[in-house]
């Protein structure tokens, strides 16, 4: 770390959504945030720690991990744990018939009677650690049985089952476990400024998957009486720990250890479960906190969600931030006409001095304007989206030796084992280098910039002095483990390596770094003499500040100085970049698109002149920043986690059109047919362009590479393409173009010989399932499709005679199965005469019912759904060709 507050705190300004310094409990889904724990695909887990495991939880976790489960209570005669289940049975004798077979395969099977329904469940496995059992589903039991099963837990009521700590591959759920844990630090980077003390420790640690509803109302009787005429106190920011109101129970109290941990995700989780279940939890602590939990991870939906609720509830007693906070949000949704009514109320709050900073801000109406204005305002950009971005997040874009970016990015690039950051679960960030494609803008190729630099913890941001041999960068604060202030929060500090020999060197940190605040996100003048960064040290206006120090001889620096007023608000600004002509920054505290925006200010030898908006499509109602430009050329690049993206942050390009340049028709779809086994080009393949009523557009034949493209087409319109080319299937996709901008859809295509297989000596057409209407023997618009492979195969092949067999699954009458699947697979080979096929190459069509079936769920005998589907089969036969 997207999936997930556009604030990009420079704290984390290395993380996810923005990665940038934050203060007080300021957490972007940018920053250093982390979501879930996951491990692999299916992998999707929390395990519950070394405590009681209760059958809720233990239904959680199956479900997570797409496992089918089931508990059973004080279930007299089986040994208590967790059970994978291959069987039930109502007749003993076939329980045992199974057990044996298993054994004889190897599996330490067994069978347990239920006195209660009569049913006996046969199992492959008993473990008495739930991460074990979970383990041996997913991995299918090391791949030594594909058959379809379930996991059974029985809770007799003695201590529950264990983590073996032995066990690596489970990642344990957030607890406060010490620095020296590979995966999960227990404090997160500071969100600058964060007056948070150390997060309280509950009496007893819960995962999650723990906290139930019955601890949520375990004391709310109690609670009814003290909270139900209870009013909220008028609060700034704070969150109380009122002991008698619905935030006492076990819930809302592990949803406030997270969030005091800054592990917004989980906390938002919780509080959200707590507020869906109970209307008596919309306290003005819990929905201020649900909102703002969202907020900080830049999930402005549903942070709006909770705020609206909030501000509808509890509207004379918000402070200006959560005023600001909520318009932010409005405006991050397109809002933007109820976003300006509530700055005139953030603006008359400010007025009353209910705010701790007394700097004077623009009126409303100027504010309002100044909004019309950047809407309005002429969008003279062409940006695109970079190769180089991957599902987390890149940002941080530097110019380096003239042809070459360095960037910031959480993508997975361990060869072994990659470390993860607790707060959105993505690896940590290091820097990456790639070559600039001076003609596309492109970066691809990206490779880690430098082992002296890269560590197992963040960096980012990075600057470089003129001559290449002296970088800046960000970093966590950290020796032999990341080091904390007195609150217990890992702050950011900037450091500075040396080249030597073509190498840089171990990097040292900056004299005016400090345990107790972060700096960071450091930017060099073009001449190398001055260094602007952000920070939130004391004598900061706002949450973050840019900051300037002069860099002087022998690697010393003069004292931090504050860009002032006209640069700095009582809001964050990051990700500084200045050039010879102008400063560039983000901030959430001009005026704005919502989230972070670019601003750009021009300056001169009496200093900064008025701060400008940027403007779409450079900005956008989610966070943008990290800009950077040429100015000679007007080609930079910049970050965003705008809807259309590939991952949390990604990096676009971007070029200034001038006046005299008109845009030409950019709207097209390109792409390369390849073999859909072997990856091979196809050249010589035809493709069409079909339109949304599948008439005929255009057509081309793919070059010696493959490639296709089509271009002048309409902007935001719906294609298909159809791929043909001799002994091999007809493929279709559908596509749509975007608004000037090129799209890319590569296409694979399958042999038509790849469809024949030999089991067990005899040769069949192997075609996804041929489903049936239940009752039914028509031939379904899925079918058809599946059919017409079968058709394709045969025209290629003039000689080949095949026979149909329809068979069904053993429930319903014998006789009467028997004649649906008779009716199934005459309809089938009444399909393929219709499309040609000569009758006479259809040797029969006949339906055995449930006469053939291919596992044990025979009449009498108990079977998932999965099981009997998969009797319900049509096959063709090949009998010569």
């Amino acid at each position: 770390m997207k999936n997930l507050l556009t604030t990009y705190i420079f704290l984390l300004a290395i993380l996810c959504s923005a990665q940038g310094i934050k203060k007080n409990y300021t957490a972007s889904n940018g920053d250093y945030a982390s979501v879930s724990h996951y491990n692999k695909s299916r992998n999707i887990y929390s395990t519950v720690p070394s405590k009681r495991v209760s059958g809720e939880a233990f239904k959680r976790t199956a479900a997570k991990n797409n496992i089918n489960s089931r508990t059973f209570y004080n279930l007299k005669g089986a040994d208590e744990g967790y059970y994978i289940v291959s069987g039930v049975f109502s007749d003993l004798t076939n329980a045992k018939k199974l057990v044996q077979k298993l054994k004889g395969k190897g599996f330490d099977a067994g069978f347990i009677s239920n006195a209660d329904n009569g049913l006996n469940y046969v199992y492959l496995a008993q473990y008495d650690s739930l991460d074990k059992a979970i383990n041996s589903c997913n991995s299918q039991l090391n791949g030594s049985y594909t058959e379809p099963f379930w996991l059974m837990n029985v809770d007799n009521g003695g201590k529950a089952n264990k983590i073996d700590p032995k066990d690596k591959s489970v990642s344990p759920l957030p607890s406060s476990s010490d620095d020296t844990k590979t995966n999960t630090p227990p404090q997160e980077t500071k969100p600058l400024r964060n007056s948070r003390t150390k997060e309280s420790q509950s009496d007893q640690e819960l995962s999650i998957d723990e906290v139930t509803y019955d601890m949520l109302n375990a004391v709310e009787e109690e609670n009814n009486d003290k909270s139900r005429n209870r009013r909220p106190l008028k609060r700034e920011i704070s969150y109380s720990k009122e002991k008698d109101s619905p935030n006492a129970s076990r819930l809302i109290q592990k949803a406030d250890e997270y969030f005091n941990k800054m592990w917004y995700a989980e906390a938002a989780e919780l509080y959200e479960e707590a507020l869906k279940k109970n209307s008596k939890n919309y306290s003005f602590d819990i929905l201020q906190k649900a909102g703002d939990a969202y907020y900080y991870n830049t999930d402005m939906p549903k942070a709006y969600y909770w705020y609206n609720i909030l501000f509808e509830r509890y509207e004379k007693d918000l402070s200006p931030d959560q005023l600001f906070k909520y318009a932010h949000t409005l405006k991050g949704t397109g809002k933007y006409g109820r976003s300006k009514r509530l700055m005139r109320l953030y603006d008359q709050e400010m007025k009353k001095g209910k705010s701790g900073n007394s700097k004077v801000s623009l009126n409303a109406e100027k504010k309002e304007a100044v909004l019309d204005n950047i809407l309005s305002k002429e969008q003279n950009f062409g940006i695109k989206n970079l190769a180089i971005n991957t599902k987390y997040s890149e940002f941080s874009p530097m110019f380096h030796n003239g042809d070459e970016i360095v960037f910031a990015s959480a993508k997975d690039s361990s060869f072994l084992k990659t470390r993860r950051y607790k707060w959105n679960n993505q690896p940590y960030l290091d820097l990456y280098v790639s070559k600039i494609n001076l003609e596309s803008q492109d970066l691809k190729s990206a490779i880690k910039f430098s082992k002296k630099i890269n560590t197992k913890y963040h960096e980012a941001s990075v600057t470089f002095s003129p001559d290449n041999l002296t970088m800046y960068f960000t970093r966590n604060n950290y020796g032999r483990k990341l080091k904390r202030d007195q609150n217990g929060i890992n702050n950011l500090k900037i450091y500075r390596s040396v080249k030597v020999n073509g190498e840089w060197t171990e990097a040292s940190e900056l004299p005016f770094n400090s345990d107790d605040y972060s700096t960071g996100h450091p930017a060099l003048s073009p001449d190398g003499k001055k260094l602007y960064f952000v920070s939130d040290m004391p004598g900061s206006i706002g949450e973050t500040d840019i900051f300037v120090v002069d860099v002087l001889e022998g690697g010393q620096f003069s004292a931090p100085k504050n860009l002032g007023p006209e640069i700095n608000t009582e809001q964050k600004e990051m990700f500084p970049f200045i050039n010879d002509k102008k400063l560039y920054f983000a901030s959430n505290g001009h005026v704005g698109l919502g989230g972070l925006d670019v601003y750009e200010v021009a300056y001169d030898e009496e200093g900064f002149q008025e701060v400008k908006n940027m403007g779409q499509p450079i900005n956008s109602n989610k966070d943008d920043f990290s800009y950077i430009v040429n100015e000679e050329n007007q080609k930079g690049y910049f970050a965003s986690n705008r809807k259309g993206g590939k991952g949390d942050d990604d990096i676009y390009s971007f070029k200034r059109l001038l006046v005299e340049e008109v845009a030409p028709n950019q709207n097209a779809i390109a792409g390369v047919v390849t073999e859909l086994v072997t990856g091979e080009v196809m050249p010589q393949s035809l493709v069409t362009l079909l339109d949304e009523n599948n008439i005929k557009l255009k057509e081309v034949v793919t070059g010696d590479d493959g490639s296709f493209i089509f271009e002048d087409l309409e902007g935001n319109t719906k294609y298909t393409l159809k791929v043909t080319q001799d002994s091999y299937f007809d493929q279709e996709v559908p596509v749509t173009t975007k608004d000037n901008e090129l799209v890319n859809m590569d296409i694979s295509i399958k042999k038509l010989k790849d469809l024949i297989a030999i089991e067990n000596g005899i040769r069949k057409l192997k075609t996804d399932m041929i489903y049936f209407d239940f009752d039914k023997f028509n031939i379904r618009t899925d079918a058809s499709l599946e059919l017409d492979k079968v058709v394709n195969v045969m025209n290629e092949y003039p000689d080949m005679v095949i026979k149909i067999e329809s068979h069904t699954d053993s429930r319903g009458n014998d006789v009467y199965n028997k004649y649906l699947s008779d009716k199934r697979a005459k309809s089938t080979r009444d399909y393929i005469i219709s499309k040609g096929i000569d009758a006479a190459r259809i040797e029969s069509a006949t339906g055995y019912g449930e006469e053939q079936l291919i596992n044990e769920c025979k009449n009498g005998v108990r079977c998932s759904g999965t099981k009997h589907e998969l009797n319900r089969r049509s096959e063709i036969i090949i009998v010569n060709m």
